[in-house]
């Protein structure tokens, strides 16, 4: 089935609903939005040969554009391989020759950027900002999505690369059914009322929400700003009423922040659907106070896309349970399409309780890394992925990451996971980010090192700091370094890049 058929169908139940909108302007019925996609489709396949299972590289920052192109894609039975628009031309040109991609399509200063490389490489390039890409939308169109195999790529999803350079995980249109069913049953089950806030990157985890929206002919907003912005968020829910949208710890965060600066209290927030890195348990509880009911955190990987494990909005507000604390500091329990075992270094399942690797067995599983059948054997055994990540599974079901397998501290034969030496130091009141990472020591093998970021009009002192540790964890796991940064580097999706504190370090 090619998942373009959810926007046929869309079309067909509610053709003068909203579908595309910029902030509040509507640009686009779903009528209007399949027959542009369908335009399009006819033009890539007749102007630039674009045929079954050739790859479209898109390399351009959120806009609604960017779901007619996918779309488009995606009828004329070929596979989008969408570019994380902050990477610098150079990197995307790297995943574009890896790709093998026959044209790039791209806007605005991504333009720019890619223009060289596109010339360097031989390849078509088009502005979705031009007359000629509008023009685009009055080609042939093709009559049907070509129909397509549940194991034919529809997404060439490519992994953030912040240890090296990025995978592309094949994502079939299997895969992708599997996801969408999975988030109505295990994330958040979408009304033709609601639409979907594009304050993420489309590239990634924003954009495999699309299918959820469409299916369901909800609109879709692409904010004027382009991207996140708190006091826009803000504006704009109450407006548009029952909006959802896909952010970042770190972006709740601010979001928060400003809601209590203006005294907003989440009219019109529907949904906000947090994941891709830790969020600490003090930063959820008061999400919540000042919020409300509307969070639900999701742990996926682009190899297994929004779809390991999932806490539900009942579970996040929950504090009847005895140990509520404990739940809410996991990532919830395995989503509906998938099997979660926490496993020794051979893969066998450890009892509950027990510290190892995540793995992760289902439909929504890659089919594999895109020329590259070395990866896909060390991460895909015997049909499990091994993610990569340490955490622990208890009697009910609940997961909890402690780190990637990479970031784990040994220290004197000792093994310490930042992630719990970052929770005890984000308890102190003047503490408004930090990460910890491992550095080399000759005695120790590796020492502590904290990374810290001061609330807004404080200051942090190292003795106090330490004190706050030792009231809270073992005295050997407290960090013997703390590094003072006005605020810690992050990659497009508000990972911190450990590696670069590291590099910081040597």
């Amino acid at each position: 089935m090619n998942v373009a058929l959810w926007l046929k169908r869309a079309a067909q139940l509610y053709p003068h609903a909203p579908a595309l909108l910029k902030g509040e302007r509507v640009v686009a019925t779903y009528e209007e939005f399949y027959r542009r996609a369908k335009g399009l489709a006819g033009a890539l396949q007749t102007r630039y040969a674009i045929g079954e299972g050739d790859r479209v590289a898109i390399f351009m920052a959120n806009a609604t554009e960017y779901l007619e192109v996918m779309n488009a894609v995606w009828i004329a039975g070929a596979t989008v391989a969408p570019i994380n628009a902050k990477l610098h031309p150079r990197e995307a040109a790297w995943i574009i020759e890896n790709s093998g991609a026959k044209l790039i399509i791209s806007a605005g200063k991504d333009l720019a950027g890619i223009s060289k490389e596109a010339t360097v490489a031989g390849l078509p390039l088009i502005d979705v900002n031009s007359d000629a890409y509008t023009g685009l939308y009055d080609a042939d169109p093709v009559a049907e999505p070509l129909r397509q195999r549940h194991s034919n790529i529809a997404w060439l999803f490519y992994t953030s690369g912040t240890t090296g350079r990025p995978k592309g995980v094949m994502l079939t249109h299997g895969n992708i059914l599997a996801m969408t069913l999975t988030y109505f049953n295990s994330v958040d089950d979408t009304s033709h009322s609601d639409c979907t806030l594009y304050a993420a990157p489309i590239s990634h985890g924003a954009g495999c929400y699309s299918f959820a929206f469409t299916l369901r002919g909800a609109r879709h907003i692409v904010p004027e700003s382009g991207g996140f912005d708190p006091a826009e968020i803000v504006t704009l829910a109450p407006k548009l009423k029952q909006l959802c949208l896909f952010a970042a710890p770190t972006m709740v965060r601010r979001l928060v922040d400003h809601a209590k600066s203006v005294g907003y209290d989440g009219e019109g927030l529907k949904t906000v659907v947090y994941g891709g890195g830790p969020m600490y348990v003090a930063d959820i509880i008061e999400a919540v106070d000042v919020l409300g009911p509307r969070f639900v955190q999701i742990y996926g990987q682009g190899e297994s896309p929004m779809t390991i494990t999932a806490l539900s909005r009942e579970l996040i507000v929950d504090r009847t349970h005895p140990r509520w604390r404990e739940r809410l500091g996991s990532v919830g329990v395995a989503q509906t399409s998938v099997e979660v075992i926490v496993a020794d270094e051979e893969g066998n399942e450890l009892p509950h309780g027990e510290i190892g690797e995540i793995l992760v067995y289902g439909t929504p599983v890659m089919k594999g890394y895109w020329e590259n059948e070395a990866a896909t054997r060390e991460t895909i055994r015997d049909g499990w992925l091994r993610t990569g990540d340490i955490g622990t599974m208890d009697e009910d079901g609940f997961v909890t990451l402690h780190d990637r397998s990479k970031d784990m501290i040994i220290s004197g034969g000792t093994n310490i996971y930042p992630r719990e030496v970052e929770e005890a130091l984000l308890t102190h009141a003047s503490v408004a980010q930090v990460s910890v990472v491992g550095k080399p020591d000759p005695e120790w093998g590796e020492t502590v090192v904290a990374f810290v970021v001061a609330e807004k009009g404080h200051t942090l002192d190292d003795a106090e700091l330490d004190r706050h540790c030792l009231d809270q964890i073992a005295r050997f796991k407290r960090p013997k370094q703390y590094v003072h940064l006005p605020d810690l580097p992050k990659n497009a999706y508000g990972k911190v890049l450990k590696t670069e504190l590291r590099h910081m370090l040597a």
